[in-house]
């Protein structure tokens, strides 16, 4: 199914980190991408059960809107213990939406006595892009970084719990990695590759 003739794709955030960062995936294969606040469209309601669900909700809304295609991504932290929580609730896992210090102090509570054997985790991304609103079959791209949940933090860059987040390939924390290194080898960057393999198909 070709995409719209429009050359342009919106994206489902008004997030200024993200769109920097999509925007480069979208320039090599010759799109132009624009946040949806630039329609003045507000946030969808993420009434989903799992990432997918909430990235195609997000995307069909600003298709919607927008009349253009569209591109949403949901994320989250899933820890095996806690039976995938924080999972789509990762961002106010402890009630405050981005309060990245007391959701990593409740996850270490939730954590604590946990032998490091049964402290697997993962970082998710599903990235949804819809044609146009009524898409019946979307492009769906997920990615996953494993790692495992610390006892406590360690680093000082990246951000929500990459403090707490053990990366076994490169025996340190996300908050420890170099900048360039996460952003070759995090959950949205294999997301985005993906996707990327699947516009160059369209």
């Amino acid at each position: 199914m070709p995409m719209a003739t429009t050359r342009e794709i919106v994206l489902a955030s008004g997030n200024a980190g993200k769109l920097a960062e999509f925007r480069t995936l979208f320039d090599d294969a010759g799109w132009q991408l624009r946040p949806q606040s630039g329609f003045n469209v507000p946030d969808a309601e993420e009434t989903g059960q799992t990432f997918i669900e909430n990235a195609i909700l997000k995307a069909r809304h600003a298709a919607r809107l927008t009349g253009l295609p569209a591109l949403a991504d949901d994320s989250g932290l899933c820890v095996d213990a806690l039976g995938g929580a924080p999972g789509l609730h990762s961002a106010r896992y402890s009630g405050t939406h981005g309060d990245h210090a007391a959701n990593i102090d409740k996850l270490l509570k939730a954590m604590a006595g946990v032998p490091d054997a049964r402290r697997g985790a993962r970082f998710v991304c599903v990235l949804a892009l819809l044609r146009h609103a009524d898409d019946p079959q979307p492009l769906i791209a997920e990615g996953l970084w494993e790692g495992r949940i610390q006892h406590a933090r360690s680093g000082e860059g990246g951000f929500g719990y990459d403090p707490v987040f053990f990366v076994p390939e490169h025996g340190m924390s996300a908050a420890e990695l170099p900048a360039e290194v996460k952003h070759r080898s995090s959950h949205r960057a294999r997301a985005m590759a993906l996707l990327a393999q699947r516009l160059a198909a369209l």
